[in-house]
């Protein structure tokens, strides 16, 4: 027996069911008029309301997200799932907050795409998105002792700044949606740790420009070790703006401005990775050259 089922645009939209080659349910669905309008977004506008928001619209959600996403990672690091790259991240230096913020993001994924079946809150309609651009800002914000209002401010500019890049890629791409969501934890963690505006756009930037080749080739184990190399360019970004360092317009897909780096990005995960997503279907599926 065979069976297919196709979804489009969104994860959840599915048009076409098959069963032995017989179709059963063919619908097109439009799920646009559920969508928020994502298209006004823009860095300014995010780190605007990150610094200004009413902390109890948003407090309920994000203590939700980090409340779910950290029992996941935790879950991660206590059972065997997939390649534990969580648990190996902790063995090479358990000690440096770097590589806990990546090891318990990792460990949260490792859980997730393996069996755990416990929930996750989402970010962009993926759940690796959600723990990516959530946990590391926590770990982060724990380890320093910052206090609760602070973290809220962080975890939204992390969650806004990680959608605003996935609205220019689309909701399904061969472009790793890890590399959005870990550019936007940089950005929380840099908030964290004191950045104003031009800290955390440069972070955006740097990080980016480290990431930005990584392919999505579906979800399964080494997701986890995608998500950690993700919120580690995010932690390096920082770093290098610290040290007074950044990629600049002209370093390969890299322009003046953020807004235009995160076009091109959105360009190269959309457009650009067409024909990718196709040879990748092709080798997954066993199709020789």
């Amino acid at each position: 027996q065979q069976a297919s089922v196709r979804i489009t645009d969104h994860h959840t939209n599915i048009v076409r069911m098959e069963k032995n080659w017989e179709t059963f349910y063919d619908e097109l669905s439009d799920m646009k008029s559920s969508q928020a309008d994502r298209g006004a977004l823009s860095m300014e506008k995010i780190w605007e309301f990150a610094q200004c928001a009413v902390i109890e619209d948003v407090k309920e959600t994000l203590d939700a997200q980090i409340a779910c996403n950290m029992r996941i990672a935790e879950e991660g690091l206590k059972g065997n799932y997939g390649a534990n790259i969580g648990k190996v991240l902790l063995k090479m230096e358990h000690n440096s907050v770097r590589i806990q913020a990546k090891a318990m993001a990792a460990a949260g994924s490792d859980a997730r795409m393996n069996g755990c079946e416990l929930p996750v809150i989402i970010n962009s309609g993926s759940g690796n998105q959600g723990i990516t651009c959530s946990i590391p800002v926590y770990v982060y914000a724990q380890e320093y002792g910052i206090d609760e209002e602070r973290m809220l401010r962080a975890l939204a500019l992390s969650n806004l700044t990680a959608i605003h890049e996935k609205t220019k890629i689309g909701t399904l791409s061969a472009f790793c949606g890890a590399v959005s969501a870990g550019a936007g934890a940089g950005a929380g963690i840099a908030y964290v740790l004191g950045a104003d505006y031009e800290g955390v756009i440069h972070t955006v930037v740097n990080a980016l420009a480290i990431s930005s080749g990584i392919i999505c080739d579906g979800a399964k184990a080494s997701c986890a070790a995608k998500i950690a190399t993700s919120v580690d360019a995010g932690i390096f970004g920082y770093q290098m703006y610290l040290e007074g360092q950044q990629f600049v317009g002209g370093d390969g897909i890299i322009v003046k401005g953020i807004e235009n780096t995160i076009a091109n990005i959105g360009r190269l995960g959309s457009s650009g990775m067409k024909e990718t997503n196709r040879e990748i279907i092709s080798m997954m599926i066993g199709e020789k050259e």
